[in-house]
């Protein structure tokens, strides 16, 4: 019963592991590595859409547009115009009440609330003057020293750029079954 018991809470502490990892994703730029977590439970489309083209590789190489002082850091187009986006159909707003405080991530859209596609902003400082007007679909966690670092401008001369954007990898597991020596 006792290694009964023992595998089966290492099993639910690997899936609760792997499970966590499946709302990571990280984005390295020219200015370092950036770690975000999504937030399914609260823009589960866009949380899809974003995952999808990043495993695709659709991010990679694209410029950081539009980036003001103050205010926020804009990709995602892969004109580097902020006039582009993917090939899939625009999303539809998924407003929630997450404040959009320091690290936020949002989409962002034309004057019609259900234009958003492929681009995103992460914020430098508090933009609660977007709240229930875009949708928030993530948070950094990790890195926003390089966020911080990303050349300004609209658009920055020589701007800076997304190298990879992939899902976090679930971590290795041993999956060799486990057995005790008798007591």
């Amino acid at each position: 019963m006792r290694i009964l018991l023992i595998a089966l809470w290492s099993f639910l502490i690997m899936s609760t592991a792997a499970k966590a990892q499946d709302n990571i994703l990280v984005m390295e730029t020219t200015k370092g590595d950036v770690v975000i977590q999504t937030m399914p439970d609260v823009a589960p489309q866009h949380v899809e859409r974003i995952t999808t083209l990043a495993s695709e590789g659709f991010y990679d190489g694209v410029v950081f547009h539009r980036v003001i002082d103050g205010f926020m850091a804009q990709t995602g187009d892969p004109t580097g115009t902020g006039m582009g986006g993917s090939e899939l159909p625009d999303l539809p707003a998924e407003f929630n009440d997450t404040n959009f405080g320091r690290g936020v991530i949002g989409m962002a859209r034309t004057s019609d609330p259900d234009s958003a596609n492929s681009q995103f902003f992460i914020c430098f400082d508090d933009c609660s003057f977007l709240n229930n007007q875009y949708t928030v679909w993530g948070t950094v966690i990790e890195g926003m020293e390089n966020v911080d670092e990303i050349k300004r401008g609209e658009p920055p001369v020589n701007p800076d750029k997304i190298i990879s954007f992939r899902p976090k990898a679930a971590p290795a597991t041993n999956d060799a079954p486990h057995t005790e020596a008798a007591e």
